[in-house]
């Protein structure tokens, strides 16, 4: 396949969008910008359309998608909408929030992975809602990676991934959240959040108290069907094996400098994800030191995450060494996407 590429220039180019819009009006795929990573798009209503995504990304068919509409009227998609999760929705929409609803028969189960119900995002980064209203309805993206990898925050990163797999790939500067949306599933009683992202738990417990989180039910056995993205399947991860380290600071460095010392006499090629203030801990070793950004800033942090995971594949390491945090506000995200990368191989000092 012979991929556009057009990487804006000039802000909202129409001739771009009208290319695109036919794209996907033609039952093909356009992977563009969000405010959270890029997502890799087609048409949400139309099932052969759908499936070139799961098919260009390897992506599994019980992996639901999320459908991203360009304003808040939702009721040809959902059959109901909570008083609550309408608050929601107009608190944080557009932006990074997925709110899960019980959907209706014009979101084709290609599209909800056979659920009942569907995640529904408007999202604030301009280009995306152009796209979507190119199309003149909703459009199904989740990340524009290859299924597995670090999502990608940058038109580099999703030429990388789908060069060839996908008809068209717009780009428009990096993504300012980097983390992918919030979920919060208001198609049960009392609504979970499956998913946290930069919209917190906290933030959502100001609009709903009922609102529940646990960890556990994040994730979900190989024999259950995941309600949203990211629940059931290695996701985030870096090519080399990651372990995550965390505690108090000095011991999580006196930890991670010994691993270092015994992994490199087993001549290992290390790498070492931690904030910037971190650096000169790690300084005087033979590793790759992959800066998260500074810690008085987990906002940074948020944005260069996935960048930073996909530069120990660019360096080809053989492990990672990353440091953690405490579970709190966007850390918890940011907790989710690493413990996934890491496959969940954390080690408390």
């Amino acid at each position: 396949m012979d991929t556009k590429k057009v990487n804006l220039r000039k802000g909202l180019e129409e001739d771009v969008f009208r290319a695109a819009g036919e794209v996907l009006r033609s039952g093909g795929t356009v992977a563009f910008p969000t405010e959270t990573v890029y997502g890799l798009g087609a048409d949400a209503l139309n099932p052969s359309a759908v499936k070139k995504i799961f098919e260009a990304k390897g992506r599994p068919q019980d992996n639901p998608l999320i459908i991203h509409v360009a304003d808040r009227e939702i009721s040809p998609y959902a059959k109901e909408i909570p008083l609550k999760a309408q608050e929601m929705m107009n608190a944080f929409w557009p932006g990074p929030l997925t709110i899960i609803l019980k959907k209706t028969d014009i979101v084709p189960l290609e599209t909800s992975a056979g659920l009942d119900s569907v995640g529904i995002r408007m999202p604030s980064n301009e280009v995306a809602r152009a796209l979507i209203k190119a199309l003149g309805h909703p459009i199904a993206a989740p990340s524009a990676n290859i299924s597995g990898r670090p999502s990608p925050t940058n038109f580099e990163r999703c030429v990388e991934d789908l060069d060839g797999k996908v008809d068209m790939i717009i780009g428009d500067g990096s993504s300012i959240v980097g983390l992918e949306s919030t979920i919060v599933d208001y198609s049960v009683s009392p609504p979970r959040l499956l998913r946290p992202g930069y919209i917190t738990y906290e933030d959502l417990l100001r609009i709903d108290q009922e609102v529940v989180y646990e960890e556990a039910k994040t994730r979900v056995e190989e024999e259950e069907a995941p309600k949203a993205p990211g629940m059931k399947y290695r996701h985030y991860a870096p090519k080399a094996p990651m372990t995550i380290f965390r505690g108090e600071t000095a011991m999580v460095e006196n930890e991670i400098l010994r691993q270092i010392d015994e992994m490199l006499k087993n001549g290992k090629t290390v790498g070492v994800f931690a904030p910037i203030e971190r650096k000169s801990v790690y300084n005087g070793k033979n590793i790759t030191f992959v800066s998260m950004g500074t810690q008085s800033d987990l906002g940074e942090v948020a944005r260069n995450l996935f960048e930073g995971l996909r530069r120990f594949d660019d360096a080809q390491v053989d492990v990672i060494l990353s440091e953690g945090f405490q579970e709190v506000g966007v850390s918890r995200a940011i907790m989710n996407r690493l413990k996934k990368a890491a496959s969940f191989h954390i080690i408390e000092v």
